[in-house]
């Protein structure tokens, strides 16, 4: 979801009942292009290391990578799932996918993840092929027993990814350009452009806030396997009732409670209930310092913010409505933790 991420009654029902009276969320969802769309000598390619001819793609519309992203069926009844891009429409794409093979290609056996079946980059274009798995994302608005069942795994990835059996950098160094919103938009003309008395209350702390997010590097210390981008368009369920998680470009180092500090934005903004609901009774935040869980809660409001405002990158016309639709739930639960007024 970058430029290139249960309870009910109370007050969390209102909440959930908000995009709704809005208007239903942004999609999460980039230009796809079609299988036809690869060179011819690649698409060949990608039948020589499958070992059999293509003869059905079937595009999958969900997610934000302004690619190829299409289920393949063989010729003798095989199946695999493909990503590709080109340097158009957007050339930091490509860079993405050389991030995901690596993560991919280092993922235990146990992670609940597709295994990478190849991978390789020719003349600007990167592809990867997958196994192909049978499912479907979580149902919109959430459903709360598939948003459990979701939860459950994310403690299970944190535990098992703990320490992190991949050599990826960072959330630091991953992240570390992208999570400066706050300190832009305090150094910019217009501040944070947006109404409404959530939006009164972080102006009148917009310095504080950008102080806030400067510390979030050291906070988000850690050495489990983060996702960094979770969000029901990288969850797949199958009818065995398990979770498969897709899309890992932005695999870095972080504390346990990383991803789920992440997500949850995106779940509130889709129909499910309040993040500080969920977090707060989550086995991965039993432990959290609740200093470190704001100030890194800053820097991924104020990037959801700051970004949120920009014009759309190429390919994906979507993504700064999902940004900010995020950034609005995640500004209200930034208010609730810091208690200022």
């Amino acid at each position: 979801m970058r430029d290139d991420s249960r309870k009910p009654g109370g007050q969390g029902e209102e909440r959930r009942r908000r995009p709704g009276e809005d208007g239903p969320p942004p999609p999460a969802r980039g230009v796809r292009l079609p299988w036809t769309a690869v060179p011819a000598h690649l698409r060949l390619a990608v039948e020589t290391h499958l070992g059999d001819r293509v003869t059905e793609a079937v595009t999958q519309p969900g997610g934000f990578s302004p690619g190829v992203a299409a289920r393949l069926r063989l010729a003798g009844g095989g199946r695999a799932f493909v990503k590709a891009v080109g340097p158009e429409p957007n050339p930091i794409s490509p860079g993405m996918h050389r991030s995901e093979a690596r993560v991919a290609a280092a993922l235990p056996a146990t992670a609940p993840a597709p295994r990478l079946l190849a991978s390789f980059d020719e003349d600007d274009w990167v592809v990867l092929l997958f196994e192909d798995v049978v499912g479907r994302q979580p149902a919109q608005p959430w459903v709360p027993a598939e948003l459990d069942l979701v939860l459950g795994v994310m403690a299970g990835l944190a535990e098992s990814l703990t320490p992190a059996p991949v050599a990826v950098p960072s959330a630091a160094e991953r992240l570390g350009e992208d999570y400066r919103g706050w300190r832009l938009l305090a150094a910019g003309p217009d501040g944070l452009g947006m109404d409404g008395p959530d939006a009164a209350w972080a102006r009148r702390h917009l310095d504080r806030l950008a102080e806030l997010e400067a510390v979030w590097e050291a906070a988000a210390e850690g050495d489990t396997l983060a996702h960094a981008d979770l969000r029901a368009d990288n969850l797949l369920l199958t009818a065995d009732g398990e979770v498969v998680v897709v899309d890992w470009p932005w695999a870095c180092l972080s504390t346990r409670w990383f991803d789920l500090l992440h997500m949850l934005p995106s779940v509130t903004m889709q129909g499910g209930p309040q993040p500080a609901e969920v977090f707060d009774g989550h086995p991965v935040a039993a432990k959290a310092d609740g200093d470190a869980v704001t100030a890194v809660l800053a820097a991924v409001t104020g990037f959801f913010l700051q970004r949120g405002h920009l014009p759309p990158p190429p390919g994906l016309p979507t993504l700064r409505a999902f940004q900010l639709a995020q950034g609005r739930v995640a500004l209200a639960w930034l208010r609730q933790r810091t208690g200022w007024r």
